[in-house]
């Protein structure tokens, strides 16, 4: 019973369900005199890149006046961003600022795709060695919080080129008689407190679906019970499931309340 007990208490401290979304460096390398890390998760956010550079024009290659199969999704993807997200809150500015709002959302969206896919499992089973190639770029509070800076950039860069310098600050708040001076610095604020939420936004809800994902997947070699098994593959499709949509679900929240800021920031009256 002590043996056993031993066994089960190593396995549960040995288990650590944040892996998945833990950043570890893969190499390092000089350049200019310092060295560089690379994580795992720098080499999703490389990945996703490339892809998105061959796989974008190569998927809207030939348009068609009716677009079929990968072209179609894509092109209906981008109509509705478009059309559903962009405008309403840029109005005659939307094509102006499309392409950031197009690359942002396919960007984000790629990135948690690839998060689902487990490849560091699938090396391991083919080489029979450990490995961290892989993983949540998403679920990394500095890509996210990265992320959001380009957005508070660019949100206020674009009042100040629409409005003017001293007309955008002045416009910052509503006035509103003797609460002005209050408004206006709780308008600063939020400013800053913006790009704050949409990271820590994209930020949890990857760490908290992956970290359950991998809860549940370990109950199996803590418990190792054929009963504890079944349940836990059921749970984790089921969430794999949930993941694929929150996946989608969240980089359109990022894409919508960046395209929001942005609109806010050109427009003063909305």
């Amino acid at each position: 019973m002590q043996y056993v007990g031993l066994n089960f208490n190593t396995t549960l401290c040995e288990f650590n369900p944040l892996a998945p979304v833990v950043s570890v460096p893969l190499f390092h390398f000089t350049l200019g005199g310092y060295e560089i890390a690379v994580s795992n998760h720098i080499l999703m956010m490389t990945v996703a890149t490339v892809f998105l550079l061959v796989f974008m024009p190569f998927a809207s290659r030939h348009p068609r006046l009716v677009p079929r199969g990968i072209n179609n999704l894509i092109e209906s993807m981008c109509v509705f961003i478009r059309e559903e997200v962009a405008r309403p809150m840029l109005g005659s500015h939307t094509d102006q600022y499309i392409s950031f709002i197009w690359t942002i959302f396919f960007f984000i969206l790629t990135l948690n795709l690839f998060a689902l896919f487990p490849s560091e499992k699938i090396i391991h089973l083919v080489t029979g060695k450990e490995n961290y190639i892989g993983g949540a770029a998403t679920a990394n509070i500095y890509v996210t919080g990265a992320l959001a800076v380009i957005t508070f950039l660019l949100t206020h860069a674009s009042g100040i080129k629409h409005q003017g310098l001293k007309h955008y600050f002045a416009n910052f708040a509503p006035h509103v008689g003797f609460l002005t001076p209050m408004i206006y610095f709780l308008e600063l604020i939020s400013a800053f407190v913006r790009p704050f939420a949409l990271a820590v936004r994209l930020f949890a809800n990857m760490v908290s679906g992956h970290t359950l994902l991998a809860t549940m997947l370990g109950l199996i070699f803590i418990f190792k019970n054929w009963g504890v098994a079944g349940a836990s593959v059921v749970m984790v499709v089921l969430l794999s499931v949930m993941e694929l949509f929150v996946a989608f679900l969240q980089a359109y929240i990022f894409t919508f309340l960046s395209a929001l800021y942005i609109g806010s920031a050109i427009a003063p009256e909305h």
